[in-house]
């Protein structure tokens, strides 16, 4: 991959390359080159780099493999019915790893972050993940190895995503909903993004060009500074507008539109119900809820009558999108709306 580099000595290497993770600088994604008594290190697009710490060029870049993602207990020296506890999984943000500890590991929390730091390529920072808590959906993350802030760009289906964990909600598990999402999209309709955290639906529809319009809405100011900052990157940014309200706010005073797309999983019928009704005769609802892995099979059914009551509603698929815990999921919904 062709990219910008910025050309320094070895002597000075390690100094310059934490110095560009911590001014989110470094594309930490693709390799460090050496070029005898030099190191070409990758930069991101737009990054600024002061003259003094070395001469900017280009350079082709390969990409890190992605890691193996059930092998970083290898790195801890522990009996192994202390290494059965630990996740199987964790996220990558950026350069920013994130994980979920059961309670008999929260002692060896700090030795886990560690071993994650050394395990992943191009981390910086691992979080301990605590949970998303309140209506602006801000995660509770506690920092248990590396430096640097919680704000990062995230890459996925081509697009940088401004991102910060600690103040706005972001899941990098639902790039494949992203893009599958934006490719339904048909030419012409106007698009609703509500509780759209930092955007990753909406750039994707906008980076796409089909939609006449894309309206981003979230009650967190910080999420739609974030998505402000990812849109001025990029030149088709001018095709979503983004608006700082709660759902409930925003409802009675939107048009309808051909598409809305809702994700606020905890509470999915409760608000799918009280969107539906900016859904335009022949136009989608896509939402994504948790629900008992047990139910799965009778969500279609349930959420056909829960949005009855709201106009003429046809569920058209549920799908898994993926495990939430030992025994619930995280599903998307589709529907269309016929003519009332």
């Amino acid at each position: 991959m062709r990219h910008r580099a910025l050309l320094v000595p070895r002597g000075r290497g390690e100094a310059v390359r934490r110095a560009l993770v911590e001014a989110g600088a470094l594309a930490v994604e693709l390799e460090i080159l050496a070029e005898g008594d030099l190191l070409a290190l990758p930069l991101r697009e737009g990054a600024g780099v002061p003259p003094e710490w070395g001469e900017v060029s280009e350079r082709e870049f390969p990409e890190i493999p992605a890691p193996s993602r059930s092998e970083f207990r290898d790195l801890l020296d522990w009996p192994d019915e202390l290494k059965a506890l630990l996740p199987r999984s964790f996220d990558v943000v950026g350069e920013i790893v994130l994980l979920r500890l059961p309670v008999e590991l929260e002692e060896r929390r700090f030795e886990v972050g560690e071993a994650l730091l050394r395990f992943v390529p191009g981390s910086r920072l691992v979080g301990l993940d605590r949970g998303v808590e309140g209506p602006e959906r801000v995660r509770q993350v506690e920092r248990i190895a590396g430096s640097g802030g919680w704000q990062t760009r995230h890459r996925e289906n081509r697009l940088e995503l401004d991102v910060d964990v600690q103040r706005a909600y972001f899941s990098p598990r639902l790039a494949g909903e992203h893009a599958r999402v934006a490719a339904e999209v048909r030419a012409g309709e106007r698009v609703y993004d509500l509780c759209c955290g930092v955007g990753p639906f909406a750039v994707t529809i906008a980076r796409d060009g089909r939609a006449r319009s894309i309206t981003a809405v979230d009650a967190n100011p910080s999420a739609i500074e974030l998505l402000g900052r990812t849109l001025e990157r990029y030149a088709f940014g001018a095709r979503v507008l983004p608006r700082v309200a709660t759902v409930e706010a925003f409802v009675p005073s939107a048009g309808p539109v051909e598409r809305v797309v809702i994700n606020l999983p905890h509470e999915g019928i409760k608000y799918a119900t009280l969107v539906a009704p900016l859904v335009a005769p022949g136009g989608s609802l896509q939402y994504y809820e948790v629900v008992p892995r047990d139910e799965v099979t009778q969500r279609g059914k349930v959420a056909e009558r829960a949005l009855s009551g709201v106009g003429p509603f046809a569920v058209r698929t549920v799908r898994l999108v993926h495990p939430y815990s030992p025994s619930r999921d995280l599903i998307g919904v589709s529907a269309v709306r016929g003519s009332d």
